[in-house]
This record gives C-alpha cells, sequence and structure tokens, in this order.
C-alpha cells in the first residue's frame, strides 16, 4: 500500500504474524492476563486483527454469535412476564375444564329430560334485536 504524507512517497510495511504468537495473545486474552487495548499497544494492531484472531483461535469465541447483555430490571420483568404467562395458562386450563364440565352437565341433562337442550336454547343478541337465529331485516 502506498501513502504519501506530505511530499514523501511511503510504503507501508506489511507485517505478518505467527500463528503461534496469534495464539499466545489469544491465551492471554482469554486468561483475562492482558486486555484487547493492551494487545493492540504492543503489538501495534487494530482491534479488527485482534478479535479476528480471537475468532479463529479461540474455542470459546465464535463468529457470528450474538450475546444477549441485559440489565437486572430486564431480567426480573421477564421473569415477572413468565410468571403472568404461567398464570394465565394455569385459568385457561380452569376455564376449559369448565367448559367440558358444563358441555357434560347439558349432554347428561339432554338424556334425562329426553330433548336436546343445546338445540332448543335460544340466545338473545347482545342489541335486544331477537333470537340469535333471526337475520335483519332490510327494508
Amino acid at each position: 500500500m502506498k501513502r504519501q504524507s506530505g511530499s514523501k512517497l511511503e510504503i507501508k510495511e506489511r507485517r505478518i504474524f505467527s500463528d503461534a504468537l496469534k495464539k499466545q495473545v489469544v491465551k492471554d486474552l482469554v486468561s483475562k492476563r492482558t486486555s484487547i487495548k493492551q494487545a493492540m499497544a504492543e503489538h501495534q494492531v487494530s482491534a479488527q486483527s485482534i478479535y479476528r484472531w480471537l475468532y479463529r483461535f479461540s474455542a470459546a469465541h465464535e463468529s457470528k454469535c450474538t450475546l444477549v447483555v441485559q440489565m437486572k430490571s430486564e431480567a426480573t420483568k421477564t421473569q415477572d412476564l413468565q410468571k403472568r404467562l404461567a398464570e394465565l395458562e394455569r385459568i385457561v386450563g380452569q376455564k376449559q375444564l369448565e367448559i367440558d364440565f358444563l358441555n357434560k352437565l347439558l349432554e347428561i341433562g339432554s338424556k334425562e329430560l329426553d330433548f336436546d337442550i343445546k338445540k332448543n336454547f335460544s340466545s338473545k343478541l347482545p342489541n335486544g334485536s331477537g333470537s340469535a337465529n333471526s337475520t335483519p331485516d332490510t327494508g
């Protein structure tokens, strides 16, 4: 690569680090003997290079891996929502048992009274216009 600083033409040297050195830097980073900033300063490389070394030589660090970091308040909120969800699922289960019980009760009552309670039951519509099976006038 060529760089021009002032009137002088400079050619930037390309440095190649051995895998052994890269592995040692990664080992130091993983064991927390050094920080990324310290490694950057010591070897005069970019953070991007250090992270590439980490992804390549560390089993604990994988590229394309997302780490979700949340505050304690978010964790508490998540736990509360999970508890609320469990409570609502329990309530839905109880209501389903109630519905099953009432359906069985209607079935037994229909057999005892010898006519279908469900078919003969007509409910009023909320607006009070008559039975559920009636059609509205369009005139």
